[in-house]
């Protein structure tokens, strides 16, 4: 939100007035932590006289984290602030606090937060060896709207939600954190244009607008930069971010109301930045790895039934094409009733019994819900009556025609209501679905009152946080901690725990498939462990030329699923008789969901650590090599795990430019070996990708793998890569939680592997030769 008219001027209609000095700063302590507070006059203090008819803004900081400073600025203390994020990982007891006539320093771990006594204002975020960001001169502020004065900017999309926009807002708080030289920001959610934020406004408002569009349905107030930190605004209601665009050297957020708070969180590596963020506000939960294979879809409006069901599955089957999940669109209910959990019985008269074909068939099952219930539903009088949905400021139910015809919302802040709705999603659990694909969310309206009282802006985000955490409560009471997995469209910041989310509604064309991995990248950036996306694209039918690209891409993805709105998605419909051997829709298909499988030991374990650590399945450049400066900017690549980089090939001529960072680097495709630190323009057929294994890398694979949740030890084919010297791969049992680790030593002659245990049947080759057999536990490379 811009409140500023150039350098010098404020917009009109706006009073800014800007923390001025630093008048007392105070130290406390005590057993919860210490904490810094300073009395920041809106004017320079230099008689009595100026310390009346002006505002005074309090700041204080504190840590909730070893390296994370917590810094809160108010303006009137007494006015209602609804709480921000949960911090689950907070703790008590961090941060040293001292105060003296020079000014303030808050020590936390490497982090430290300094403020200068008097004017200017003057607060910066410094670790041992230099100046990481600075709120400086004019960046704390308050601001206030004259009545009459339009307000100066508003998140696109907040006209389909509410008849009040936020015209109502007039006062505002922002803070200012100063960009260096060179400095690029990442990260505000899952955003579909430029990855890299630097001159952008960016509005944290859930909407669906597709994936074209500057709207997006996962928005996270947290930016992390390539200077050693990152930031989070704790506020779940509308942020606006000025990305080096209304003061080109500073990032600028702002919040309507009294209160802004934010927390600088420090690295100094992006890796180590994600760890203290997502161990502040929770890491990915774990997924299981049945999850990891193909997931096939009815698709959204096409005709379907059992009949089409077994006829897609037996089709599979048939052209050899792995797979581990059928997912129920929409239309699993009847038309106008959704969201009514009720299987519509003209097309699915046995649901009981078809969901346990398909499990005896060894797959697994999804359904599609919202949290909206249609006027025609059953539900609809029920909820009704009972006060679950969510009302007008009249008393009359919320409802509208968009989606479902006189739909109503489900209120997740009454706790009845939620215990109410799981209910319903334990019911259909029992009839044998195993995942849960939450769409939408997004669509909350602000002039309405919730069960508990909660502020709607606050609401109208924080959402999709309570809707998504009702279901995956259920799927870990029903099916475990570590089986629950949904397929989410929404979220904000702590959406990283219910995992899978997939892109949203994206169109058939390379662009879109494009724009799907920048928001997939920038979700990554946000502290997301695992992202999806609909292969193909899901609105228009798909040109084969694109759906097979776009087939390579998926299934090099952390999780794969084909989807799309009017037409089906089977490969099969894709191909017309005169493709080239190897490079039809099913030939594709099967090469690289194949290839899924073989990798699956692998990147299960990518998963696990993104549950550990929080560092996502799915990588940007800049997260993986962030001393390189070649990576900043790219935006059509990324790392899979730690050691594979994918470069996705986004045109129908088969042309692709990529990066290949410092080292040696071997294609694993075809074995080819190539030096890094240089671009490659390559031009590759319908069945090939750059698929790059990384210098030092020891990759475990699970050859002719026909499945996802087999024991990944068992038979592994341990590959030892260029520049191993002493490693250790690890692989994990899904079924059992058994690990087996595979040591690697590099000797004069050769290479020698020893797994643990030793009874593990195994492989070994080194890159571009034969393997070798193991005995008890060991195999010996001679080179």
């Amino acid at each position: 939100m811009k409140f500023t008219d150039g350098f010098w001027h404020t917009r009109p209609g706006v009073d800014a007035q800007y923390a001025a000095q630093a008048y007392d700063i105070d130290a406390r302590h005590d057993q919860d932590g210490d904490q810094l507070v300073v009395h920041a006059p809106t004017r320079v203090i230099r008689g009595r006289g100026d310390t009346l008819n002006r505002a005074l803004l309090t700041v204080t900081l504190s840590s909730p984290l070893d390296g994370v400073v917590r810094v809160r600025i108010e303006h009137h203390r007494g006015t209602r602030h609804d709480d921000g994020f949960d911090m689950v990982g907070a703790e008590t007891g961090h941060g040293e606090a001292e105060a003296g006539a020079e000014g303030g320093v808050l020590r936390t771990g490497p982090l430290t937060a300094r403020i200068t006594a008097g004017a200017p204002w003057d607060l910066t975020f410094e670790d041992a060896e230099r100046v990481l960001t600075r709120s400086g001169h004019k960046s704390v502020g308050y601001m206030t709207l004259d009545p009459d004065a339009p307000v100066p900017s508003e998140p696109a999309g907040i006209a389909g939600v509410t008849t009040t926009g936020l015209a109502a807002a007039r006062t505002y708080v922002h803070n200012q954190l100063s960009l260096g030289v060179g400095e690029l920001v990442y990260g505000l959610g899952e955003r579909f244009g430029p990855f890299v934020k630097n001159g952008q406004t960016v509005d944290v408002w859930n909407a669906d607008g597709g994936t074209s569009s500057e709207l997006a349905y996962k928005n996270v107030p947290f930016y992390l930069t390539n200077r050693g930190y990152g930031v989070l605004v704790n506020h779940p209601e509308h942020v606006s971010f000025e990305v080096g665009s209304e003061v080109v050297e500073q990032v600028q957020f702002s919040v309507p109301g009294e209160a802004l708070e934010y927390l600088v969180i420090y690295g100094p590596t992006p890796e180590q930045v994600l760890e203290r963020y997502t161990r502040l506000v929770g890491r990915p939960a774990r997924v299981p790895a049945w999850s990891y294979g193909l997931w096939l879809s009815t698709s959204f409006t096409t005709d379907y039934d059992e009949a089409t069901v077994n006829q897609f599955i037996d089709g599979m089957v048939e052209r050899d094409l792995p797979f581990s999940v059928f997912h129920f669109d929409c239309f699993w209910m009847r038309e106008f009733d959704w969201t009514s959990f009720v299987w519509d019985p003209r097309t699915f008269p046995d649901p009981e019994g078809m969901l346990a074909r398909l499990h005896e068939r060894g797959l697994r099952t999804s359904a599609w819900v919202n949290p909206y219930i249609a006027q025609r539903s059953a539900l609809f009088d029920e909820a009704a009556e009972a006060g679950y949905l969510v009302r007008r400021t009249d008393g009359s139910i919320w409802q509208w025609d968009l989606w479902q015809a006189g739909m109503g919302l489900v209120d997740f802040t009454n706790p009845a209501a939620r215990t109410w709705f799981q209910g319903k999603i334990r019911t259909l659990l029992g009839q044998g679905i195993d995942a849960i694909k939450t769409d939408f969310g997004e669509r909350v309206p602000v002039d309405v009152v919730w069960h508990d009282g909660s502020d709607p802006y606050r609401m109208h985000n924080w959402y999709a946080q309570l809707y998504n955490q009702a279901v995956f409560e259920v799927l870990e009471e029903v099916r475990g901690e570590g089986e629950a997995v949904l397929f989410a469209r929404s979220a904000t910041t702590g959406g990283q725990r219910m995992p899978v989310h997939w892109g949203g509604d994206n169109s058939s064309t390379f662009e879109s498939m494009a724009e799907s991995l920048r928001g997939g990248l920038s979700m990554s950036m946000s502290g997301f462990g695992f992202w999806s996306h609909d292969i193909g694209g899901f609105e228009g039918d798909p040109d084969p030329t694109v759906f097979k690209r776009w087939v390579a891409f998926g299934l090099l993805s952390s999780h794969s699923r084909l989807h799309g709105s009017q037409s089906y998605r089977v490969p099969w419909l894709f191909d017309r008789g005169d493709e080239a051997p190897g490079t039809s829709a099913v030939e594709v298909t099967r090469r690289f969901a194949q290839l899924k499988m073989e990798l699956m030991p692998y990147l299960y374990q990518a998963g696990l650590e993104a549950h550990a650590i929080g560092l996502p399945v799915m990588r940007p450049m800049q997260l993986a090599f962030p001393n390189d400066p070649a990576v900043a900017h790219l935006d059509r690549q990324y790392m899979l795990g730690p050691d594979l980089l994918v470069a996705p090939v986004l045109s129908a001529r088969g042309e692709v430019e990529y990066y290949l960072p410092a080292g040696r680097w071997t294609n694993l495709l075809t074995g080819e070996a190539a030096d890094g630190g240089a671009w490659r323009r390559e031009h590759h057929e319908l069945d090939s990708v750059p698929l790059w294994v990384r210098e030092g890398a020891v990759l475990v694979t699970s050859p002719g793998a026909d499945r996802p949740d087999r024991d990944h030890a068992d038979g592994a084919l341990v590959t030892v890569y260029p520049g191993v010297t002493d490693a250790e791969a690890t692989v994990t049992d899904p079924a059992t939680g058994a690990v087996t680790r595979f040591t690697v030593r590099r000797e004069e002659n050769g290479v020698t592997v020893t797994a643990e245990p030793t009874a593990t049947r195994f492989t070994v080759r080194v890159a571009g030769q034969p393997p070798v057999g193991a005995e008890e536990g060991i195999a010996v490379l001679r080179t």
